[in-house]
């Protein structure tokens, strides 16, 4: 333990003695005080030399340039007959620099904050500068309440050790988050949207509850973004006001809005003062009509879409601008495109800084202009917003600065680079796989050249897998993504059709976009099968698969996604059509054909319906269709009824056969929990499921097929919470088969740290 001797000296004392008698030469200098400093130095700051008349300003100019320096804890200048006498008291030399009483940021962090250094001269304006640096450190991470106090110990040779003490504190918590103003949408809405959120005891694993200044800033540009893209045309944010209890525990937060008209699209135009280039020609490409919601985001969307039309029309240089006029009695906006001849620049050069790990081509590739090109404003955004989908770093800072010519450009891109490894432990429940542990490894930018490594092991009652994959997202310097896989799963289902198989194997995959929203793929997979554990009670169509077999499958897919979000659409839609053939080696021969499509609507704040569909066959090249390749239905993709609780059976043994072509579908509305705080992350749902499976065609009388259709409604939750997402639906079936296995509860839970 540091003992604490000394206390924060004070810089005092200076002077400069009334020089009232001006008259007289200077004819000597004399410096007092100086210890490790030459006296040539101190000479050297003062603006008066030998020879030099008394004069006060200069001599009070001179004791202000001593003090500038930072060297001199005091000084003093006064007049001794015909000499000038400078009296300095030298700032101390720190020996070093400690920390005490802080747990939650280690000294190696202080260290990078702080100014100060060993060997550093101490002064006191150097000190407080750090205190500073300190407590913004604690106040970013959420402890407004913590508290620096430096102390010195003064050691021989005017040396001395500083010391900062620091009490952290508790957390600075968020205790409430309150909206004036506010009419259209209610408190709990406005709360989803910000970053900032209230302190709760689920939130154990997120700061988000911690006040941060700078997140209060970036609220308040969602909040205007949000609004913005409703039709909010005159929203703005009055003030965000934060205010600290006295105990300097939580911090209350008002946002003051003033929400403004709702304002719809107007008249909707094209200007084009190009030649040979007309704006009727370009009408179909504006995101929006009249009467629709006025939404900033659809300009933007617009002059992005324009300036590719134009462009392909052979216009390298245009300028598009959105002249709005605001009808603000009728509450509409009439827009008008203008669409001009723009400078000629080009593209001199993009430079690149701030990646330390990750290479330069991998951020180069994502841009869509090279050196050369004619620059492109929109074409910028875009290579913004693709660097940023990478997901590999904290900040992308892009702009445009001249270049060494009034028509050139220099483009120049700062990142700040984020973790992309992460490994995480799963623990969990589903209906279908039974309790389960999972550990996964993930590297997102392998050896920073933008590939993925993956390693998964799942452990479950019913199901086991380990996957690893890698993924090189532009292999042959091309816009291909290309990867293998190596996987072997165990699955038990006794329950269903009395066996348990194991599948080991591997596959090579490739895909590439045709255009912005159609991708095709390619595969091909080797893989070798077992079906073992056959029960002795099992349909002998089941015992009759039994063994061991090998499957050599190419496959195909293309896939058009017009969808808002892949995860959580709300709106838009999407196909997939996927082909697999087997047959190119192995012991086993088919044709599979499956098409997948859905569409998203959105009917108001948060609720979406959604439609769904499925359809797929398998044909036999020769032989029958192998157990492990039939489709089944039941369980996710028809609830109200068990997984393979649907279908052709053995009448004896009740075991589900499967089947060689299927349809499925739904229709969700999803919808938010009024009565239930929003920020708790639950919502809920209601649905309808159908489909039917068949074409096995034995002509076996003590086979259970008709291929009729089964029908199931039914309501949900959704828990999107700290501890992973919970899904429980009940669905009821309303039509349905006598042999079908009903199973009214279905529940998944799980969960990565």
């Amino acid at each position: 333990m540091i003992v604490l001797i000394g206390a924060l000296p004070f810089a005092g004392g200076a002077s400069a003695q009334s020089f009232s008698e001006s008259g007289g030469t200077i004819r000597e200098i004399i410096i007092e005080g100086a210890q490790r400093i030459e006296p040539a130095t101190v000479q050297s700051y003062l603006l008066v030399r030998k020879g030099d008349a008394f004069d006060p300003a200069r001599i009070d100019r001179s004791l202000k340039s001593l003090f500038a320096t930072g060297l001199f804890a005091d000084v003093s200048l006064h007049r001794q007959g015909d000499a000038l006498v400078v009296s300095v008291v030298e700032n101390p030399i720190i020996n070093r620099i400690a920390f005490e009483g802080n747990k939650e940021l280690d000294d190696e962090t202080m260290a990078l904050e702080v100014s100060l250094r060993p060997r550093i001269i101490y002064t006191r304006t150097k000190v407080q500068s750090d205190v500073k640096r300190i407590l913004t450190l604690y106040r970013r991470s959420g402890r407004f309440a913590a508290t620096v106090e430096p102390k010195i110990i003064k050691l021989p040779q005017n040396r001395v050790d500083l010391v900062f003490e620091i009490n952290e504190g508790d957390l600075t918590e968020v205790r409430k988050i309150r909206f004036v103003g506010n009419s259209q949408y209610s408190d709990s809405r406005l709360k989803e949207i910000i970053r900032t959120k209230e302190s709760r005891w689920y939130r154990v694993l997120t700061t988000e509850d911690n006040y941060d200044p700078d997140r209060l800033t970036l609220d308040r540009e969602l909040l205007r973004r949000f609004y913005l893209s409703d039709g909010y045309a005159d929203f703005r944010v009055v003030s965000a006001l934060a205010e600290l209890t006295p105990d300097r525990k939580n911090f209350f937060i008002t946002f003051t809005i003033d929400e403004g008209a709702r304002y719809q699209f107007g008249e909707v135009g094209v200007e084009a003062r190009l030649r040979d280039l007309k704006g009727e020609d370009l009408i179909d490409s504006i995101k929006f009509e009249q009467g629709d919601w006025y939404d900033a985001r659809l300009l933007e969307d617009t002059i992005d879409k324009l300036t590719d039309v134009v462009g392909g029309f052979g216009f390298a240089f245009v300028d598009i601008r959105p002249r709005i006029n605001r009808d603000r009695k009728s509450h509409l906006i009439n827009v008008t495109f203008e669409i001009d001849e723009g400078p000629r620049v080009f593209v001199e050069r993009i430079d690149i800084a701030g990646n330390v790990r990750t290479a330069s081509k991998v951020i180069r590739r994502e841009f869509r202009l090279v050196e050369g090109d004619a620059f492109s404003s929109s074409k910028l955004r875009r290579s913004k917003q693709r660097i940023q989908n990478l997901n590999f770093f904290e900040k992308v800072v892009v702009e445009q600065v001249p270049g060494s010519a009034p028509d050139k450009t220099l483009v120049k891109v700062d990142v700040e680079e984020k973790s992309t490894g992460s490994i995480s432990l799963g623990l969990g429940f589903s209906t279908q796989s039974g309790a389960l542990v999972e550990f996964g490894f993930k590297e997102r930018n392998f050896l920073g050249q933008g590939q993925k490594l993956g390693l998964k092991l799942t452990l479950a009652q019913r199901r086991s897998q380990i996957n690893f994959s890698f993924t090189e997202p532009y292999f042959l310097e091309r816009d291909i993504v290309a990867g293998f896989d190596l996987y072997n799963t165990t699955r038990n289902m006794q329950d269903e059709s009395s066996y348990d198989s194991k599948v080991t194997g591997g596959g090579l995959r490739a895909g590439y976009p045709l255009t912005e929203n159609l991708t095709q793929s390619w595969g091909y997979s080797l893989t070798r099968s077992r079906l073992t554990n056959v029960n002795a009670t099992a349909s002998n169509y089941i015992k009759n698969e039994q063994g061991t077999r090998s499957v050599s499958e190419v496959s195909h897919g293309i896939k058009y996604d017009k969808r808002d979000n892949v995860m959580t659409p709300t709106k838009g839609y999407f196909f997939r059509l996927k082909n697999n053939v087997a047959g190119l080696g192995g012991t086993t021969r088919y044709l599979r054909n499956s098409l997948n499509a859905g569409k998203y609507f959105s009917l108001a704040d948060k609720w979406v319906l959604g439609f769904r569909g499925e359809v797929g066959q398998i044909f036999a090249l020769g032989g029958n269709v192998h157990i492990l390749d039939r489709f089944y239905l039941g369980g996710n993709n028809l609830r109200g009824f068990r997984a393979a609780g649907v279908g052709p059976r053995d009448k004896s043994s009740k075991d589900a056969l499967g089947g060689e072509w299927m349809y499925a579908g739904t229709g969700e509305l999803t919808f938010p929990l009024g009565f239930l705080p929003a920020e708790l992350g639950l919502s809920g749902k209601l649905f309808s499921d159908f489909g039917s499976i068949g074409g096995l065609g034995l002509n076996d009388p003590n086979i259970l097929e008709n291929g009729s259709l089964r029908l199931s409604i039914g309501a949900g939750l959704v828990w999107v919470s700290p501890f992973g997402p919970i899904g429980f639906d009940f669905g009821v079936p309303l039509i349905k088969e006598d042999y079908d296995i009903i199973e009214n509860v279905r529940v998944n839970f799980g969960t990565s740290f």
